[in-house]
């Protein structure tokens, strides 16, 4: 009676470990075709400030999660009301993670990155691909949200996402921040570990979702 017991408590933590890790897909988004990129006219046109805008990442595997930070490039915004667009450029050499030090900070960059021997293609081998890109391709209000679409560029494959933003210009100054949301690495070919890609990983798989949070601000150009 009491293995059954216990065997009953483990199954009824595992459903529940399984959905509550189903229900951590912060602001899921769904990578569908890339779209035409939107235009605005008679906008107001901002800068990117590269020095104050950044995106935060944060991966996941069974065992512990990482976080981090990657720049913004460069990038252009145009606002007129409540309409906008922008393209953006993102440096992905500038990959940096956030919650360990020293060897263990560098070898796992390095590893993201793509600079260890025989791993170049792991993750997002920035010696091929040093850059990705976000182009605006339109922007809907759903459930009292603004939600901006565009084509997220990720080692030269390009896919329409959406996830929910807050903007605002006062002045000179513009701020667009994101909602947390969590992109699916695979649907752009970032496959390592992957347990939907790769058969027999047991509990040594990484997850596929990546979670992002956007902060931009930009001044009148």
């Amino acid at each position: 009676m009491k293995k059954q017991i216990l065997n009953t408590l483990a199954v009824i933590a595992l459903i529940a470990g399984t959905v509550s890790c189903k229900g951590d897909k912060t602001n899921e988004t769904e990578a569908t075709e890339a779209k035409e990129v939107a235009t605005v006219a008679d906008a107001m046109k901002f800068t990117v400030d590269t020095s104050a805008s950044t995106i935060d990442w944060v991966g996941s595997k069974p065992t512990e999660n990482h976080t981090g930070t990657i720049n913004i490039e460069s990038g252009v915004v145009k606002v007129a009301g409540d309409k906008i667009t922008g393209t953006f450029l993102i440096d992905m050499t500038s990959i940096t993670v956030t919650d360990l030090e020293g060897d263990g900070k560098a070898s796992l960059e390095g590893h993201l990155k793509g600079q260890a021997e025989g791993k170049e293609d792991h993750f997002f081998n920035v010696a091929k691909y040093p850059t990705a890109a976000f182009e605006v391709t339109g922007v809907t209000e759903k459930e009292g949200k603004k939600m901006m679409q565009g084509n997220l560029t990720i080692r030269d494959q390009k896919k329409n996402i959406e996830f929910p933003v807050t903007y605002s210009v006062d002045g000179a100054n513009m701020t667009l921040t994101s909602e947390p949301f969590t992109i699916d690495r695979t649907n752009w070919g970032v496959n390592y570990g992957s347990k939907s890609i790769f058969d027999n990983l047991g509990d040594k798989f990484i997850s596929d979702d990546i979670q992002l949070t956007v902060k931009l601000q930009a001044t009148k150009a």
